[in-house]
């Protein structure tokens, strides 16, 4: 039995990575604009262009904009885990390492360090076509009793 069998929301991801998340993302999701790349259980692999209303007054990468990128991915990624309630992020601690000008293409590797009954301890880090590493992140989630329903549905309260 496949991924795809016993895990619809990797199924439906991996369809949605065909012709781009706008179909499925709201909000910052949609405004970073990424595309995935490689979708598994606890690892996520996403590319982003850096864009001009991405960037800081030194014409680079803004960090927070970095700090999303990261966060995205890896809150994505523990959805993608499949467990029937929400999640959160209670902690991002990141590290920006070099600069990535207007025009970069990032690549954003998310992966599951440590999955609990409760907390998810997550790393990405983003690194240019060069292979420089851009910035990284560790990031603890915590899963709320907030029920989720299936992909493309809303998110209900308890």
């Amino acid at each position: 039995m496949s991924q795809e069998d016993t895990n619809q929301r990797i199924a439906y991801f991996r369809k949605l990575a065909e012709t781009g998340m706008e179909k499925a993302a709201r909000g910052v999701t949609r405004w970073l604009d990424g595309r995935l790349k490689e979708i598994e259980e606890g690892h996520l692999v996403g590319e982003f262009v850096v864009r001009d209303d991405m960037v800081n007054p030194m014409n680079v990468l803004h960090g927070g904009a970095a700090a999303m990128i990261m966060d995205e991915m890896m809150g994505l990624m523990v959805y993608l885990l499949g467990f029937p309630n929400a999640h959160t992020s209670v902690n991002l601690n990141c590290d920006f390492l070099h600069p990535a000008p207007v025009g970069s293409v990032l690549t954003a590797t998310a992966d599951v360090i440590r999955k609990g009954k409760n907390i998810v301890h997550c790393e990405c880090r983003i690194e240019d076509s060069e292979g420089r590493l851009i910035a990284k992140a560790a990031s603890n989630l915590i899963i709320t009793p907030v029920p989720i329903d299936l992909p493309g549905q809303k998110i209900h309260s308890a």
